[in-house]
């Protein structure tokens, strides 16, 4: 058995209500774990084709899925409605009314994990989007969610205003759906298996047993 702290990539998009209870799931198994994993968000974009600047959300539902699917959604909800509120999640889909294009939100991840505040950036994206319906595409709000996890939100700006990182947050969300990720979250442990879904703390567990006997390759 391996000493060499468990590494977890996250593929993940923070648009994806599945992504923020999975996200949560991890934490709830990670509590206590010796060694504690490390997790790194990896960018996935469910659909790439929406604009830069959004779309109205029951447009785009619409637009893709069709009315026939409402009552499947509809389930889907309920059942998020209830599992997210036992980690902590108070889901509003009702509040949505934007589906942003999310290259921008991981644009900001990926510099505050350069800053060690990977974490709280997330959990503020992911809030803002399902608990508060916050268009996390507008550089208005990506500003307000930096400077809330204790970032410079003039330095973001100008950052997100150049632009000039968006072909590797492209290119890395395009690698991962090479490797055959083709649904979020999917939590990559040592970079050697893969959890895929919004697994329960019990899953993670397990993984985390498992990843002590297969440490990342040298």
């Amino acid at each position: 058995m391996s000493d060499t702290p468990i590494q977890v990539d996250m593929v993940s998009d923070f648009v994806c209500p599945w992504c923020w209870l999975g996200y949560k799931q991890f934490m709830a198994a990670a509590k206590g774990t010796k060694p504690e994993p490390g997790l790194t968000f990896r960018p996935y974009m469910l659909d790439p084709s929406v604009p830069d600047d959004g779309q109205d959300y029951r447009d785009y539902m619409a637009a893709k899925f069709g009315a026939d699917d409402q009552d499947r959604f509809k389930q889907a909800r309920a059942h998020l409605e209830k599992a997210g509120k036992r980690h902590g999640i108070d889901f509003d889909f009702s509040a949505i009314t934007r589906r942003p294009n999310s290259l921008n939100a991981h644009r900001l991840l990926k510099w505050a994990q350069g800053q060690d505040a990977g974490g709280a950036v997330a959990e503020r994206l992911f809030r803002a989007y399902h608990e508060q319906g916050r268009d996390i595409g507008d550089t208005n709000v990506l500003a307000d969610i930096a400077i809330d996890a204790g970032l410079d939100g003039e330095l973001v700006r100008e950052m997100l205003a150049r632009g000039d990182d968006k072909l590797e947050i492209q290119q890395e969300a395009q690698f991962f759906r090479g490797l055959g990720v083709s649904g979020v979250p999917t939590f990559i442990y040592n970079g050697q298996f893969a959890v895929q879904g919004a697994q329960d703390p019990e899953t993670h567990k397990r993984a985390f047993k498992d990843a002590l006997n297969s440490p990342p390759d040298a």
